[in-house]
């Protein structure tokens, strides 16, 4: 049977900050998709799109958000760009988040837990939630070496990150952690991979790899890991030696121009297989 030419309905997109919604964006605008952006205030940046059909809220109105997007003709959605997870007092939360969080009890959920959950939540109001991914696979991580610098030499704390990193999103605490000479040194919490890498580069220390991957029965639908152009700077001031992630299941953002940066910076960026090849 030959693919369906029928074309997609209007996308819905709630930005938080970074390049992958800009990515998302310019994709809708080749392909002619209509889109609605959602841009979280004090997350995402209502510049990038200032030509487009875009409301700024609060991540705590979240019936507001609903309206908006059904009032606008979404039927799909898609969560893109770095979110600070905030307080329930910074939060603001409105009627439907309120309930939204007394029902899932979001409180004693980790990070996936609640996007889980939240996701379930919009599909029972009518959307269908899509994965950034299915948008832009251009920007996953490819498998093996980007840039000129081996990681060979590496070897041992790679695995060892890796598993590290594994074994923090099996707690649901954070995707990233780096190791240095087989013992972890620094591990992701809620503020973030680049709030990690600066307080580790206040110790003046060197050496040491990255790993970022998916937590394990991770929702891919959103929070996939993300390296860009400020992930190599700040791996790079904390006297980092390299970075992986896992091929496929992490966005790269901006490929050539990370290549050329993780060379000048002396890191190794790496995509690894799931069963921990590359070569």
């Amino acid at each position: 049977m030959p693919p369906s030419t029928e074309p997609k309905g209007k996308l819905g997109l709630l930005a938080g900050g970074g390049a992958l919604p800009r990515r998302i964006r310019d994709a809708c605008g080749q392909s002619a998709r209509a889109l609605h952006v959602i841009v979280l205030e004090g997350q995402g940046d209502p510049a990038d799109f200032i030509n487009l059909d875009h409301t700024v809220t609060r991540l705590g109105a979240a019936g507001g958000i609903i309206k908006t997007l059904k009032t606008a003709g979404c039927t799909e959605l898609v969560f893109a760009g770095t979110v600070r997870r905030p307080s329930l007092k910074d939060l603001r939360p409105d009627w439907w988040a309120a309930k939204f969080f007394a029902k899932s009890r979001a409180a004693a959920l980790g990070d996936d837990g609640l996007l889980s959950a939240l996701i379930n939540a919009l599909e029972r109001e009518g959307f269908t939630v899509i994965g950034a991914d299915m948008l832009v696979p251009e920007c996953l991580m490819p498998r093996g070496q980007i840039g000129q610098r081996s990681a060979d030499a590496f070897a041992d704390d790679i695995q060892a990150a890796l598993a590290a990193a594994k074994a923090l999103g099996a707690r649901d605490v954070g995707q990233a952690a780096v190791v240095r000479n087989g013992t972890i040194i620094a591990e992701e919490s809620a503020d973030g991979t680049d709030a990690m890498l600066r307080r580790l580069a206040d110790t003046g220390n060197q050496g040491g790899v990255l790993a970022k991957t998916l937590k394990p029965n991770q929702e891919r639908r959103a929070d996939l890991p993300t390296i860009g152009l400020n992930t190599l700077e700040n791996a790079h001031a904390a006297g980092l030696n390299g970075i992986v992630v896992e091929a496929g299941n992490a966005f790269l953002m901006d490929r050539d121009e990370a290549a050329g940066k993780a060379d000048d910076l002396g890191l190794f960026l790496l995509g690894i297989d799931t069963d921990g090849a590359w070569t």
